[in-house]
């Protein structure tokens, strides 16, 4: 019962700060989302690709989170965007609070595209609102088409599904038509997209979205 109390307090200052964080993006008609997946799906490359694809119509800001070193950050900030590493230094999921403390770094008003890139993980960052508009997760077909089933609390939480790497769908014991009727066994609202960042196939389609959620957000 100890544990769970402790558990308990420890979301809702996390749920106070986040709501903080939320407030602050809505001031400035900022569009927020998390970006979310198991490690090595491939949500690193899927943020290069977006950024190439939308460097030229929209301020695009990222944060980025990891167990350890600032490769990722230095990845994306090889396309001239303002990038800020989160270190957790073993832990499993970013914070609201660490957020909080990484917008120090950027200037909320002059980005119109936030994306915060959160540690590898199917599990633990479901529990943790950091303030964002959105959760999109990201599901490469070389997972298996199962893991929404093994990670619903995921699944249901979040907005958005890509079922990445579909280049590889020849080689992989693995159907799409069967992730996203897992998929939508779990939530039926998600909104889905299939994505390979090696061929391009998918990438306009997902920032025609992203377009048009920066665009609701200003209005």
């Amino acid at each position: 019962m100890s544990i769970i109390t402790i558990e308990r307090k420890v979301l809702e200052k996390n749920d106070e700060i986040a709501e903080l964080n939320r407030a602050r993006f809505r001031e400035h008609r900022l569009f927020v989302f998390n970006l979310l997946s198991s490690p090595g799906a491939g949500k690193t490359t899927l943020l290069e690709r977006t950024i190439e694809a939308l460097r030229g119509d929209l301020r695009i800001g990222v944060i980025e989170g990891d167990v350890q070193t600032d490769v990722d950050a230095q990845r994306v900030a090889r396309y001239g965007v303002p990038a800020v590493q989160i270190v957790t230094n073993g832990g499993c999921h970013l914070e609201a609070r660490l957020v909080r403390d990484a917008l120090g770094s950027l200037d909320p008003g002059a980005l119109d595209l936030l994306v915060i890139e959160n540690v590898g993980n199917l599990v633990c960052p479901a529990n943790y609102d950091l303030g964002e508009a959105a959760k999109v997760v990201v599901l490469s077909t070389a997972e298996g088409d199962d893991k929404p089933l093994k990670y619903p609390a995921m699944f249901r939480r979040a907005s958005v599904l890509v079922v990445n790497k579909i280049d590889l769908l020849p080689y992989v014991n693995a159907k799409v038509e069967t992730i996203e009727q897992h998929a939508r066994q779990i939530n039926p609202a998600l909104t889905i997209f299939q994505t390979s960042c090696t061929t391009g196939e998918g990438i306009p389609p997902w920032c025609d979205w992203l377009r048009r959620q920066v665009a609701a957000a200003r209005a």
